[in-house]
Formats: structure tokens, C-alpha cells, sequence
């Protein structure tokens, strides 16, 4: 069956991006949230950057209004009864996960394909709290989801090829470029990011050099458009620190092992931009200093 019909649990920063998109690729879209609040905020979110869009030309006004028009908001896990494939986009804890898919187990009909979002999480124990775990996939976007073009689309031991076709397909649709790979923790991006990440950070422990030096090299010296330790500030470095740990749990590697100086970066809730603090102070947020950490 086609995939016509669109759900995504969770209206935060990541959901309202695939809201945002598959409205926008033409699928009839209702995303959930847990209070009228937040289905509120999580619009409010997509209309703005609809709007900017419309702002700068990449789409029409009449386009914009056409996927306003696709795509709604709801509290209730009833209202995906009839979606062809229910994207989940919710706090990275499994026991909130369990819950969900356990619900949308008996909501959903037969042919529905789930698919997560997580960027650390295992695909397998997840579909492991469904009756069809044939029909589970992970399809990790990346922030922010209308501008990002990747999506990775991740197939267990016990994914159906025909269903892993699909998801691959409908990343398509959604005008993203799909890589495909299996269910192994970090997936591609993740597995050479992080300890990339965390290398920069051990430089920095290290005395090697400073915060700007180390970000001014990989960006003029390997033409990366951000530095490493601006790029930790803007994921949030709690963010990279749960990921580490996973990544760590799952290889037992130490470039996985995250750095001291990050984990108390971390307790002191030196998150990154979001905290007005990490590897800069972003006081001034249009003008962020480096911080002198060692």
C-alpha cells in the first residue's frame, strides 16, 4: 500500500521538522503532541518557517497555504488510526518509547510502518515492543528538518525488504537523500561524528590549543563549515554526552568514551547555545566569546 497518509508523534524541534516537510511534499499530515499547548507551539513553529520561505521565494504563497491546509495538530494517539506510516519523534528514553509504540500498536492498522527518529537509540529493541516488527524502520532527519537533505533509513535483522524499500522511497518524496544502513549504534553520521567531536574536546583538555584554534583549523585548514566545538555548543553538548555514552556502552571503545572536561561541562549545565554557555558564552548571541576552559 502507498504511503499516503502521514503521522508524527512529537511537535518539538525535531517532529515539527517532518511535520513540516511532509505537509509540504504533499501528504495529508497530523502530528501529536501531549497538551493543546504544545500542538499550539509546534504550529505556531511550522507556520513561521513557512513563512520564511514564502519570504524568501523557495516556495509560493499559494504553495504555502496548500500545506497549511494538509497538515494538522492533535492530541490523541486515536487520530492515527488510519495513517500509512507514523513517524516518532519523542524523548530519548526507551521507557517512553515502550509506552508509545504499545499504544500505537493496537491504534494502528496492519500495514502501518513505523519509524523512529532517534539518533542513538537500537531500532531492534524497539520494534521489539510491537507485534510487527517487520514493519519498523529508524529514519533519522537532521536539524534543522526543512533545510538538512539527509535522512538515514535504518533496517534491522528483522525489517522486510519490501518495507525498507518503502521507507527509503518515501525519504525521497519528502525531498531528502536517503542512505540506507543497519542497526548498529550511531548509525553513519554519528558513528564518525561523535568521536570527531570528542577528540576536539580532548585537544582542547589536552592544552593542545585553544577553543577558536581548534574550531579556525577544521574550518580554513578542512574547509568544514562550522568548528568542532561551535558545532558541540549548537547540538547542545548534553546532547553529544548521551549519545558518547551509548555509542561507549554499545563498543566499548575508547574513542566513544567521552572526555572528563565534557562530562563536567555537562553537570554544570554548560549544555551549549541553548544554555547561553558551553565552549562559548553567548551573552552576546550574535557575538559569542570562547570561554577559557583549561
Amino acid at each position: 500500500m502507498p504511503i499516503e497518509k502521514v503521522g508524527v508523534v512529537g511537535c518539538g524541534l525535531m517532529g515539527s521538522g517532518i511535520a513540516h516537510v511532509a505537509a509540504l511534499a504533499g501528504f495529508d499530515t497530523v502530528v501529536r503532541e501531549v497538551s493543546p499547548e504544545l500542538v499550539a507551539k509546534g504550529l505556531q513553529s511550522i507556520e513561521k518557517n513557512l513563512q520564511r520561505q514564502a519570504d524568501k521565494g523557495t516556495i509560493t504563497a499559494a504553495v504555502r497555504d496548500e500545506t497549511r491546509a494538509r497538515l494538522r495538530g492533535t492530541t490523541s494517539l486515536d487520530d492515527f488510526k488510519d495513517r500509512d506510516i507514523v513517524m516518532e519523534a519523542i524523548i530519548e528514553q526507551l521507557p517512553a518509547k515502550k509506552e508509545l509504540y504499545g499504544t500505537l500498536d493496537k491504534i494502528c492498522p496492519k500495514h502501518t510502518i513505523f519509524a523512529s527518529n532517534t539518533s542513538s537509540l537500537s531500532i531492534t529493541e524497539m520494534a521489539a515492543f510491537t507485534a510487527r516488527p517487520g514493519r519498523f524502520v529508524g529514519m533519522h532527519f537532521f536539524n534543522p528538518v526543512p533545510l538538512m537533505k539527509l535522512v538515514e533509513v535504518i533496517r534491522t535483522i528483522a525489517t522486510e525488504p519490501q518495507v525498507f524499500d518503502e521507507a527509503v522511497e518515501f525519504g525521497a518524496r519528502l525531498g531528502k537523500t536517503p542512505v540506507r544502513t543497519t542497526d548498529r549504534t550511531g548509525f553513519i553520521v554519528n558513528r564518525l561524528l561523535v568521536p570527531y567531536l570528542l577528540d576536539a574536546v580532548r585537544v582542547l583538555e589536552e592544552g593542545v590549543a585553544s577553543v577558536e584554534d581548534i574550531d579556525n583549523s577544521m574550518k580554513l585548514g578542512c574547509g568544514y563549515p562550522m568548528g568542532p566545538l561551535t558545532l558541540l555548543d549548537f547540538v547542545g553538548l548534553d546532547t553529544t554526552y548521551y549519545i558518547a555514552n551509548i555509542m561507549f556502552d554499545e563498543f566499548r571503545e575508547k574513542r566513544f568514551a567521552s572526555p572528563p572536561l565534557l562530562k563536567r561541562m555537562v553537570m554544570a549545565g554548560w549544555n551549549g547555545r541553548k544554555a547561553g554557555r558551553g565552549f562559548y558564552d553567548y551573552a552576546d548571541p550574535a557575538k559569542p566569546k570562547a570561554m577559557s576552559l583549561t
